[in-house]
């Protein structure tokens, strides 16, 4: 399917490269599915995150750390987020974080930063089933518990399910943007 009206701002932050390759997967996985180039990546360390503002789709990543702690680069830019345009944007959300380490505060920086950007008047899809997890907390669940706010990964446990999910997430997005 190749649709160019489509173009997609994919913003992450990563420490650890292990955000960035899951941007440069679904920037692939999302490519491959319009058939044509749709998806720019942005590391915010080296973009400002207005640019985000251009995009009329966006796509955000985030990882937690810690006891749910934010990625440093989101951390250090957090507050440029209130001061965003995001009015009628549709944004989705991927996030990575430790179930077992950090059971509870699993994809905890995710949730915030999905309250963070609902407060501006985005049109959010991609909720992802919290199925085939084990944790005991997350900030990232939707109100009646059964979703995360995007797509969950685990690579420090669950590395073998990642290229799956990135490739189910991403044909669910087109789905609900087709919709």
């Amino acid at each position: 399917m190749s649709d160019p009206a489509f173009h997609i701002g994919l913003f992450y932050g990563s420490t650890t490269c292990y955000t960035e390759m899951a941007a440069e997967k679904i920037q692939a996985e999302l490519n491959q599915l319009f058939d044509a180039h749709v998806v720019e990546l942005f590391n915010i360390k080296d973009t400002p995150l207005t640019r985000a503002e251009a995009y009329d789709i966006l796509i955000f990543g985030i990882s937690t750390w810690d006891f749910g702690e934010l990625q440093e680069d989101w951390e250090s830019h957090w507050d440029d987020i209130k001061s965003l345009n995001l009015q009628d944007k549709v944004v989705a959300l991927y996030g990575l974080g430790d179930q077992i380490g950090y059971a509870d505060w699993f994809q905890d920086a995710l949730g915030m930063l999905h309250d963070e950007l609902a407060v501006l008047g985005c049109h959010f899809i991609g909720y992802w089933p919290n199925e085939g997890y084990e944790f005991a907390a997350s900030k990232a669940l939707t109100e009646d518990k059964t979703q995360f706010v995007g797509l969950s990964l685990d690579d420090e446990n669950q590395f073998d399910v990642t290229d799956e999910r990135i490739q189910q997430w991403c044909t669910q997005l087109l789905t609900e943007l087709e919709d």
